[in-house]
């Protein structure tokens, strides 16, 4: 379904443009099964910047009005709302590795009842289709989602922590921050007390009669949670490096190089910017692991994103991701600074901060470029999405959107 290139997705994207308005609204919620049309599907190319939001909102604005593609501009809005929500509220991702680490640990991921719903054998006919559906394709339709994880935590009883590493390790598109507060949602967690209850009447209806499953709960009552830790200030953006030697460090959060050494000329002013590689480890969002097509979707969008950066030299992709590997690279390429596009709240960040102390103990420099998307739109996710909902506009033109 998916093609892994900045190619594909620009395809993708035309393709979709002229439904992006009101056919969107209309038809968004229906799921008919794999092939959809009523929906982008460009979330796994987003979601590693093969594609950046702004361009995506720039495409679909330059066909229609905000006023009728605005489902579909809130939409891609969410993706950068939960992004900027974990990133000042770290303390809910570690809680939820903490979480899976120790289910797992217990033997909760041998128990028969989470094993037959991460195979499609609970006998919820819907449910067993989309595990299958989600395993074979790496996708799941946005409504799909939410009933897969209602129904996971309020009928089948499972731990939604579960629930979320399951998607994690599926999803061509999962990403820590929108993955991880979408469970919280369905559960009660994230908006404290509001639940999302999936009923037989709405799937049937949304899934134009394909499933109407019996025996679903009928109420949805939240979990709780400890009380979460105040919440963090944001960082501001790293100045530009200022070592005479650049290498530029790409991974699987933002692949597209051209775009983002747009917003920052400084770091290829004379000449500095010298070598790039690229690392990924798909394998790091869970302790089990990635499904092999999330693993194969991200390196190969890794080496497309690599070849694509324009850099002289022989771009390439590093076989492992461990300090010495990269403190190799720079000493060959005789580098005294190394810069990284900017990795939000996950396992790429965990991996940085892990490198960011070991380079830095050889006197090697390394920066992070951050978006100016994200930048301009983070610190209005403090609070829920309906106030930052109300800033999109606002954000748009200051985009020039």
């Amino acid at each position: 379904m998916f093609t892994p290139t900045r190619a594909a997705a620009l395809e993708a994207l035309a393709d979709f443009v002229p439904r992006a308005g009101s056919q969107y609204a209309r038809d968004r919620n229906l799921d008919a099964g794999p092939g959809r049309d009523n929906v982008s599907s460009l979330s796994p190319y987003i979601r590693h910047r093969l594609l950046t939001e702004s361009e995506v909102v720039a495409a679909v604005l330059g066909q229609h009005r905000l006023s009728s593609s605005e489902k579909f501009v809130q939409e891609v809005m969410w993706r950068t709302y939960w992004k900027g929500w974990l990133e000042q509220n770290p303390d809910v991702w570690l809680r939820y590795r903490r979480d899976v680490v120790e289910l797992a640990q217990a033997g909760q991921t041998e128990a028969g009842d989470y094993r037959d719903a991460i195979v499609g054998r609970t006998g919820i006919d819907a449910m067993d289709v989309w595990a299958q559906e989600l395993i074979e394709t790496g996708y799941l339709h946005n409504h799909t989602r939410m009933w897969f994880a209602s129904i996971w935590i309020f009928t089948l009883r499972l731990p939604w922590q579960l629930g979320a590493d399951f998607f994690y390790r599926h999803l061509l598109d999962g990403d820590a921050a929108s993955n991880t507060l979408s469970w919280r949602w369905v559960a009660g967690l994230q908006t404290a007390g509001k639940t999302y209850l999936a009923s037989q009447s709405n799937i049937s209806r949304f899934t134009e009669g394909r499933f109407s499953p019996k025996g679903l709960a009928t109420t949805a009552r939240a979990l709780v949670e400890d009380p979460l830790p105040t919440r963090s200030p944001l960082a501001p953006p790293e100045p530009s490096p200022s070592g005479s030697r650049s290498g530029l460090l790409l991974h699987e959060e933002d692949l597209d190089a051209p775009g983002l050494l747009a917003e920052h000329p400084s770091v290829t002013s004379h000449n500095r910017l010298v070598a790039v590689v690229g690392f990924a480890r798909a394998d790091d969002r869970s302790p089990l692991g990635a499904s092999d097509a999330v693993a194969e979707f991200t390196m190969s969008a890794l080496d497309d994103g690599v070849a694509r950066s324009g850099a002289s030299g022989r771009p390439h992709v590093l076989s492992d991701t461990f300090a010495s590997t990269v403190l190799e690279w720079a000493a060959s390429e005789n580098l005294n600074s190394i810069v990284m596009p900017f990795a939000p709240v996950g396992p790429v960040r965990e991996r940085i901060d892990t490198l960011r102390a070991a380079v830095a103990s050889e006197g090697v420099t390394l920066s992070t470029l951050q978006r100016r998307w994200d930048t301009l739109a983070w610190p209005h996710a403090s609070r829920g999405f309906f106030p930052f909902r109300e800033q999109i506009p606002r954000l748009l033109a200051q985009q020039g959107l």
